[in-house]
C-alpha cells in the first residue's frame, strides 16, 4: 500500500520521540491503529486519539490555537508517516464520527494502567480506596449550549455540564466518569458506574450520596462505603431488626421505603479540629474497620477536590471552549482523557524512586508536556521527557504563610452539613420491622 511520506526523519534525542514512547505505553495497539486500508482518510484513529489529547494538555484560550499547537506536534511525532488533515473542521469531524468508541478503548487501557503504576498503592488497609463527587464545568453561553445543558447553581451562570467522577483514591487518577446537564443527578451517575467499582472496594462519598435506595444497593452489591451524613436525614435507633445493637448501629428507614428493610449501619463521629463529622458505614464489625480508621479514609476523599481543581484551575478547563452541546461534550470527555494520560505518565517515570503516587504535581507535569508540545524539535533539556516527568513532584519546604487567595470572590461559602436527626423507633416502626424480619425469615 503506498503512503505519502513527509520526507524527513524523527530527530533522535528530541522531545517529538520521548512524548510519543511515553503516550504508547497507555494508548493500545488493538482499536487504535496508525494506518488504515483506506488511502483517502488522513485521520486514523491513532492519531485522532493523539490529538485529542495534546489539545486537553495545550491550554491556548481559543481551540483553532490549540489546534495548530498540537498539529506540529502530531506531524514531528509522526514524521515518517501521511501528515493528518490540516484543518480544524476536519479533526473535530472525525473525533465526533468515533468518540464514544475510541473512548471506550482508551479509557479501558487507562484504567488498567492505574493498577500497573499504583503498585503496593492499589490498595491501603485491605481495601481499594475509590472517591466519587461530582462537579459542575462551564459552557460557552450559546443558545444551543443553554438548551442542551441548562444553567444549574448561583444566578446569572453560563450553561454548565455536571460530572460525576470515581477516581483511585491514593494515585488521585480518574477512574470513569459520567456527564450531564447542569442539574443531573450524581446519584443517578453513580448507580450508572457501580460495575466500574473493582472487587473489595471501599467507597468513601460526601453528604450528596446519602439516598436510601442507593445505599441499598450498594449494600445488595456487596460495596462497602463510607458516607457523610447532614441533617437532612433522619437515622433510628433500637429498631431490634439487626441480630445484635451496640453503640453506634444505626437505621436508615425513611417513612416512604417502611415497606421494605431498614438499613443497618453505623454511625462515626470524627473531629477534624474545628467541627464534627458525622459518617456511615454498612462495615459494622469495629474489629474489622474502627472509628479512627473511618476518619482516617474519609480524610484522603479531599483528593478527588484536588483532581477537580487540577482539571479546572491548572489544566485551565474551568469553561469548555466549544460553542456547541456535542463539542463541548467531547472536549469536557478527553480533557479528563488528558489529565488521566498526564498523571499514568508521571507515575510511570517516577515509579522507581520510591515515592508515592500523592507526590506526583500536575502542574509540573503539565509544563513538561507543553514544552514538548510547543517545541517539538527541540533538543533534549534535563534528560528529556521522563526524566523531567521524573522529577514532576510537589514541593516539600515549609510555607510560613497559607496559599489561600487573600480574596476570592468565587469561592464556595456553603454551610458544612450539620448532625443527623438520630430518634428512637416507635413502637409502631419496631412492630414493622419484627414483621419484615419474619417474613424474610419465612422466605
Amino acid at each position: 500500500m503506498v503512503r505519502r511520506r513527509n520526507g524527513r526523519k524523527a530527530t533522535p534525542g528530541s522531545y517529538q520521540k520521548d512524548l510519543r514512547t511515553a503516550m504508547k505505553k497507555y494508548l493500545p495497539r488493538r482499536g487504535l491503529p496508525l494506518q488504515v486500508e483506506d488511502g483517502r482518510v488522513r485521520w486514523t484513529p491513532r492519531l485522532v486519539v493523539v490529538m485529542a489529547i495534546l489539545m486537553a494538555w495545550d491550554g491556548a484560550r481559543i481551540l483553532k490555537d490549540r489546534f495548530e499547537n498540537a498539529w506540529d506536534c502530531v506531524a514531528a511525532m509522526y514524521a515518517t508517516r501521511r501528515r493528518p488533515g490540516g484543518t480544524y473542521e476536519g479533526f473535530v469531524h472525525a473525533l465526533w464520527s468515533a468518540s464514544v468508541e475510541l473512548l471506550e478503548i482508551v479509557v479501558a487501557a487507562l484504567r488498567a494502567g492505574i493498577k500497573q503504576v499504583a503498585g503496593p498503592y492499589w490498595e491501603q488497609w485491605g481495601w481499594v480506596l475509590m472517591g466519587v463527587d461530582g462537579s459542575r464545568v462551564e459552557c460557552p453561553m450559546t443558545e444551543a449550549n443553554e438548551k442542551a445543558f441548562g444553567c444549574g447553581g448561583k444566578k446569572k451562570t453560563t450553561p454548565q455540564q455536571f460530572i460525576t467522577t470515581l477516581f483511585h483514591v491514593l494515585t488521585g487518577l480518574p477512574w470513569g466518569w459520567r456527564r450531564g446537564g447542569a442539574c443531573s443527578s450524581e446519584r443517578g451517575h453513580l448507580r450508572e458506574m457501580l460495575h466500574l467499582l473493582p472487587e473489595n472496594v471501599m467507597l468513601l462519598a460526601d453528604a450528596g450520596f446519602t439516598g436510601y435506595d442507593l445505599l441499598r444497593t450498594l449494600m445488595r452489591e456487596a460495596k462497602s462505603f463510607i458516607v457523610r451524613v447532614g441533617s437532612n436525614v433522619q437515622l433510628l435507633k433500637k429498631l431490634g431488626y439487626a441480630a445484635r445493637e451496640f453503640d453506634g448501629v444505626v437505621y436508615l428507614w425513611p417513612q416512604d421505603k417502611q415497606n421494605q428493610e431498614p438499613l443497618i449501619l453505623r454511625l462515626v463521629v470524627v473531629h477534624d479540629g474545628r467541627k464534627a463529622i458525622y459518617l456511615l458505614t454498612n462495615v459494622l464489625d469495629k474489629s474489622v474497620l474502627s472509628d479512627r480508621r473511618v476518619g482516617q479514609m474519609y480524610r484522603l476523599r479531599w483528593g478527588i477536590e484536588v483532581m477537580y481543581r487540577s482539571l479546572k484551575e491548572t489544566m485551565q478547563h474551568r469553561k469548555m471552549a466549544s460553542d456547541s452541546p456535542r463539542n463541548a461534550e467531547m472536549e469536557l470527555d478527553w480533557a479528563m482523557v488528558g489529565l488521566w494520560m498526564l498523571g499514568l505518565m508521571a507515575l510511570e517515570a517516577q515509579r522507581k524512586s520510591g515515592r508515592a503516587p500523592s507526590c506526583w504535581s500536575v502542574a509540573e507535569a503539565l509544563r513538561v508536556v507543553r514544552r514538548a508540545i510547543r517545541k517539538p524539535k527541540a533538543r533534549h533539556r534535563k534528560g528529556g521527557v521522563m526524566r523531567q516527568l521524573r522529577d514532576a513532584v510537589k514541593d516539600t519546604y515549609q510555607r510560613h504563610s497559607s496559599k489561600n487567595a487573600r480574596h476570592w470572590p468565587h469561592k464556595k461559602k456553603e454551610k458544612p452539613p450539620g448532625a443527623p436527626k438520630t430518634r428512637t423507633a416507635s413502637r409502631s416502626e419496631v412492630r414493622k420491622a419484627k414483621e419484615l424480619r419474619q417474613c424474610e425469615a419465612a422466605a
